[in-house]
């Protein structure tokens, strides 16, 4: 079927939206009609050649949408159903049959190939490949093909447009603090970056009764927002000293660190203000993959740290993201009021706006 796509041609150039052919669905693959695709900082970077993906290329990870046709052997989902979209995994390797998906062996190959796993391609254009697959979807399109591992059909009385988040860095934020770090009740968090991955960690963390939530943040409105959504205090880290800003409001330092930046002068700074036994975990990618966190390791010894990698909060997405809605229904985890929408066809508007910092969270949807 022919869709429409933003397609990317090179690194730092505009998406141009074109007309491409979409493959066939095969034995538990499914179509999805695109409402709506949250754009993550992660879409931006593989445009930029982060990723080494070959172009022509067509991205997106957060698409949700209305499933239009399936192919053989799908069961979970029928033409019809609301769904949101997350990552691919294998189902196969030892992570993924012990309910660590996120964690997959082939977790690459799944999601940052430009094709599918077995480099056949889903989307062309006068019989000329164009690359996608990302994530097992490149929703930044009108339809997607996607998989029965990666679709997990909600309910909920939210415009689906608005779920596809939850699919990635929504549920980052908040299973961080809920699955991969398991903050406990009573405890302190400190919260490295206000975007939209670090506010879904403040949200998780009011979710789990944390008693300080400290986030620390550059730009006002969004620390204005996470004091909104429950942070109980915020910092300006511009020409301040971090640590001490954090000791001054947690003298015995913080149970938990959790850091969406990706910059090692803010990551040691929370560091050297982590109390006793506290677990630091990492989410925030660098501009360069090959950075180091310097770690002194007496320290860590005698305060009994952990440092933990984190992809995706540990999540399961045909529970996690179920479950976060829950929590939307009952009004105790407001996601959707991070998100500004663009039409789709803006989406270079979109992006420049938030390059900007005009928008927390942003989500593209079909133009009216």
């Amino acid at each position: 079927m022919q869709i429409t796509a933003a397609v990317s041609d090179g690194p730092h150039r505009d998406f141009d939206l074109r007309t491409l052919d979409l493959a066939e669905p095969r034995a538990g693959e499914i179509v999805v009609e695109i409402r709506g695709v949250g754009v993550c900082h992660t879409d931006i970077a593989a445009r930029d050649g982060g990723y080494g993906l070959p172009y022509p290329l067509v991205l997106g990870h957060e698409g949700s949408g209305v499933v239009t046709a399936v192919g053989a052997a799908v069961t979970t989902v029928a033409p019809g159903d609301p769904v949101a979209l997350s990552f691919s995994s294998c189902g196969r390797c030892r992570p993924c049959t012990q309910g660590r998906e996120a964690y997959c062996v082939d977790f690459a190959q799944e999601n940052y190939i430009g094709s599918r796993p077995d480099g056949s391609a889903t989307l062309s254009a006068a019989g000329a490949t164009v690359h996608g697959h990302f994530f097992g979807q490149s929703s930044f399109a009108s339809h997607v093909l996607t998989t029965e591992r990666n679709t997990v059909k909600v309910e909920t009385d939210l415009d689906v447009a608005l779920v596809g988040p939850l699919g990635c860095g929504i549920q980052t934020g908040a299973g961080a603090v809920l699955n991969s770090m398991s903050c406990t009740p009573g405890s302190a968090l400190v919260v490295l970056g206000g975007g939209p991955v670090g506010l879904a960690a403040v949200m998780g963390a009011v979710l789990r009764g944390c008693s300080a939530i400290v986030v620390v943040e550059p730009v006002a409105a969004r620390r204005e927002l996470a004091l909104r959504l429950g942070a109980t205090h915020v910092l300006d880290p511009v020409g301040a000293d971090v640590t001490a800003r954090i000791l001054d409001i947690l003298p015995e330092g913080g149970d938990y660190v959790f850091d969406t930046t990706g910059r090692v002068p803010v990551i040691e700074a929370a560091i050297a203000a982590a109390g006793q036994n506290a677990t630091v975990g990492l989410v925030g990618v660098p501009a360069d993959f090959a950075t180091n966190l310097p770690l002194n390791i007496v320290a860590a010894m005698q305060k009994g740290l952990t440092v933990r990698g984190i992809v995706e909060g540990d999540s399961r997405p045909h529970e996690f993201i179920p479950e976060l809605l829950r929590h939307h229904a009952a009004g105790r985890f407001p996601f959707d009021s991070l998100i500004t929408t663009y039409p789709f066809s803006k989406i270079n508007d979109a992006l420049a706006a938030q390059e900007r910092g005009e928008v927390t969270k942003l989500v593209l949807i079909p133009d009216a």
